[in-house]
């Protein structure tokens, strides 16, 4: 405690003293005068004593604020210039007018007074005055800046430090993975043992010298399976590679009647390593729904595709389909109604595969329904034969009657689609447990979760060809009526362009079941013609159609015609056959105002891939997507799009 506060102290004591006294003199002298006068005397020097000390402390206060108001002062003169941060005044010119030396260092000059500030930094050029932070490089130094508007402050903090080790620590963060090879059963049946060996032995060359090439820690874990471990920054090296091993591999193997395909699934962003190999299975679960031969990567929530220029190879046993056929059969005994739907707009193959599904519950004894919503022109006619069909028609039913007898109990069958925002009804999904999906398309990002059934498989050449599949296991004495087997057809010739695109052994045989058992190929032909104001509509889309990167074919419809999506997606298929062109893209307003896109290839190019980057998906040589917006900011996009992904990849070479 300062001196002049303990003289203080004690004149406040002294004078409580005098105060209790001179009550006791007075009343001292009533009774004893003698005394009282001795008391006064010694009351008068107290109180002398108390006005020196009362003097002295108001001296000393003095001298103490005095002093103390120079040291803070220069305290604070000195702190603001020794301070391990930058503070920097500007006037409303953002004019620099005065700065510590922390700044004066930090820039590499003596003063920066009467400089600009967006000269001096020019991070500050065209940024409006508020409360906010920013980020500042000068040199190789890092400063993170707190902007003070309303006086016109500013401090500079160094954050080069953390700045590097959060850049090194997301480098080096954990990212796994997994590699398959797709068709290895396929690819080696037929060849001897020595053969084979030489063949994995080549590719596990090439996949290990992939490895090391990449600083990729990789780990045998089966015959057709490999564990890799990678850090951020080399998963980043891979994907501006564009996961080269995926050609490597290909190429390869070109020469046998299969070439073998890889299938990767990457996943990073999480430090939970459960997580991290779950996320890892799902994005090859992901690869390999879609196709195979492409790698899937998951990194938080971005979920990225490399690869799947290659279409996805036929499995020769039908194992799979037997396992899912009885799988099927079990579920539909255990559910009380079997709900089917596809996605809106349904199409021949969408329609077909869901009265193949009504079969198979029909066969099990439980009663289905079909969720249809308006019918489109390309099932006009189909749908007419089935309205004079009673035993058939009976069963079709609209979303709401479907809302109203769905249960926990029912069974909801999905195909012809695995999305959940393209089903006819997607609050049925939420009614029930038990679903079920069958599907060809490759597999995209919005995937109906939590299904009890899977069944897709993309080497198909449409959902009509895998429900026959299933149709056959299902029951050895399986028996269908004409039309059911006639638009089971009806949805594979439809896909399959009349057996001419995507067909393998497997579709042929389910044609010829289906044949077998009463399909009607002179009504297929009836149910598909079509009517001549679409076939002369066609043609004026046509002969504005243009041929972009040598090989694409590239018709935009004039901006006040509006068409359906279906006669789009006949004109992309017509322009297909063209000599010379590999791929062909169609954009035309919708009756809806929406911008439909369609898109076609001979497998060439993967128009899936295109697609999705705009927003849409389907199949590698069949998809289609919807935008918001013009046909000119359409035809821009894609452009732009194709164009990107030539410089990036050589697509169109």
């Amino acid at each position: 405690m300062p001196k002049f506060l303990l003289k203080r102290w004690h004149g406040l004591h002294i004078l409580w003293i005098f105060t209790v006294l001179t009550v006791l003199i007075f009343t001292l002298m009533l009774y004893e005068w003698v005394l009282g006068v001795i008391a006064l005397i010694v009351c008068g020097v107290l109180a002398y004593y108390t006005l020196k000390a009362e003097q002295a402390f108001r001296h000393d206060f003095n001298v103490y604020v005095g002093t103390l108001s120079h040291r803070i002062k220069k305290a604070g003169s000195e702190v603001i210039h020794e301070l391990p941060i930058g503070i920097l005044l500007y006037n409303e010119e953002k004019v620099i007018e005065w700065h510590n030396p922390y700044v004066a260092k930090m820039a590499g000059k003596e003063s920066l007074i009467g400089e600009p500030l967006a000269e001096v930094f020019p991070e500050f050029k065209g940024r409006k005055d508020k409360d906010h932070k920013l980020e500042v490089t000068v040199g190789k130094d890092i400063y993170m800046v707190q902007i003070r508007p309303d006086e016109r402050l500013l401090y500079f903090t160094e954050i080069t430090a953390l700045k590097t080790l959060t850049a090194r620590f997301e480098e080096e963060r954990l990212a796994l993975g997994i590699v398959t090879m797709d068709n290895l059963d396929e690819a080696t049946q037929g060849m001897d043992d020595q053969t084979r060996s030489i063949m994995m032995a080549k590719v596990t060359g090439e996949i290990t010298e992939w490895a090391q090439r990449n600083n990729i820690y990789l780990r045998r874990t089966s015959s057709d399976r490999y564990l890799i471990l990678m850090n951020q920054k080399g998963l980043k090296a891979l994907e501006q590679s564009r996961f080269e091993i995926l050609d490597e591999v290909r190429d390869l193997t070109i020469d046998n009647k299969l070439p073998l395909t890889l299938s990767i699934g990457i996943a990073s962003g999480t430090d939970s390593l459960t997580e991290l190999g779950q996320l890892a299975q799902t994005s090859l679960d992901m690869a390999l729904g879609r196709g195979g031969d492409q790698a899937a990567v998951k990194i938080g929530e971005r979920l990225s595709f490399y690869g799947g220029r290659s279409n996805a190879i036929e499995k020769r046993t039908r194992v799979r389909a037997r396992v899912i056929s009885h799988a099927l059969r079990d579920l539909i005994k255990e559910c009380d109604k079997v709900i089917i739907m596809g996605h809106r707009n349904p199409d021949m193959d969408a329609i077909g595969a869901a009265i193949g599904v009504l079969k198979a519950a029909h066969v099990g004894n439980k009663e289905g329904y079909i969720v249809l919503e308006g019918v489109n022109p390309s099932i006009r006619k189909l749908m007419e034969a089935i309205y004079e069909d009673e035993d058939l028609n009976r069963w079709f039913i609209t979303p709401e009657q479907a809302m109203q007898i769905t249960n926990q109990r029912s069974l909801a069958v999905v195909v012809d689609t695995h999305k959940a925002t393209m089903v006819a009804e997607p609050k049925l999904l939420q009614l029930t447990s038990r679903k079920f999906i069958v599907d060809h398309h490759r597999r995209g990002e919005d995937f109906i979760q939590d299904a009890t059934l899977v069944y897709m498989e993309p080497y198909a050449s449409s959902t009509c060809e895998l429900v026959t599949e299933l149709l056959q296991y299902f029951n050895e004495n399986m028996s269908m009526g004409v039309l059911e087997a006639t638009a089971l057809l009806a949805g594979i010739v439809v896909d399959t362009k009349s057996f001419s695109l995507r067909t393998g052994a497997r579709t042929f045989e389910a044609a010829s079941f289906l044949r077998r058992n009463g399909a009607d190929s002179a009504l297929i032909q009836k149910l598909l013609k079509e009517d001549l104001e679409d076939y002369i509509q066609r043609s004026e889309i046509i002969k504005n159609a243009v041929v972009i990167h040598d090989h694409i074919a590239l018709a935009v419809t004039e901006p006040d015609r509006k068409y359906p999506q279906l006669l789009i997606a006949q004109v992309a298929d017509t322009l297909l056959t063209m000599t010379g062109v590999m791929a062909s893209f169609v954009i035309s307003e919708r009756p809806d105002g929406l911008i439909g896109i369609s898109a076609r290839s001979l497998g060439q190019i993967n128009v899936q891939v295109i697609m999705e980057r705009m927003g849409g998906g389907g199949h590698l040589t069949n998809a289609a997507t919807q935008l918001e917006g013009t046909v000119a900011e359409a035809e821009a996009q894609l452009r732009q799009i194709l164009s990107e992904m030539d410089a990036e990849e050589g697509l169109f070479e």
